[in-house]
């Protein structure tokens, strides 16, 4: 049986999240109402990443992707996304944009940091995941005029950018 997960952030590149779970496959854009994309989430490497912040507002939403996976699969994503640690897992429900509301698990960040900026390769998974997936042009202009930073680890910035290079 597969799941659904909401993914928001990073794991909006289909190249970056297939890079952790090969068999997740898409099955749509959803949103998410009442949220806002922050960038506060506190990363273990001491950079901002994605987090859904609830405002109640509904006039804020979260654009996202749903993919589908096996529940191994998922417990894998939770290594990934430090579940328990940086982010809590949670059920959620999103509507796609044909109209039909999704159970999805998605996850939510334990450590907030408003100071913190993302790396720009961060910043890059989300807004090529934001374009390949067609969002609004508002948001991802929104994602891009987000402001990031570099990070000092060169090797890990080209690591994190080398699934890309196939596509260009």
């Amino acid at each position: 049986m597969k799941i659904n997960y909401f993914a928001f952030g990073s794991n909006l590149s289909s190249p970056r999240l297939l890079e952790r779970i090969p068999l997740a496959s898409k099955h749509c854009v959803a949103t998410l109402p009442q949220h806002r994309l922050r960038w506060h989430k506190s990363g273990q490497d001491r950079s901002g990443k994605c987090d859904i912040e609830f405002t109640g507002s509904m006039t804020d939403q979260v654009y996202g992707v749903i993919y589908q996976m096996t529940h191994n699969e998922k417990l894998e994503l939770d290594i990934y996304e430090g579940a328990g640690i940086g982010y809590e897992r949670r059920q959620i429900n999103v509507t796609a944009l044909h109209g039909a509301t999704i159970d999805a698990f998605t996850y939510y960040a334990l450590e907030i940091d408003r100071l913190l900026q993302p790396y720009h390769w961060y910043k890059e998974h989300v807004v090529r995941g934001a374009l390949e997936h067609e969002f609004p042009p508002h948001y991802v202009a929104h994602i891009q005029s987000t402001a990031s930073i570099a990070d000092d680890d060169a090797e890990r910035h080209s690591r994190e950018l080398s699934i890309y290079l196939e596509d260009e």
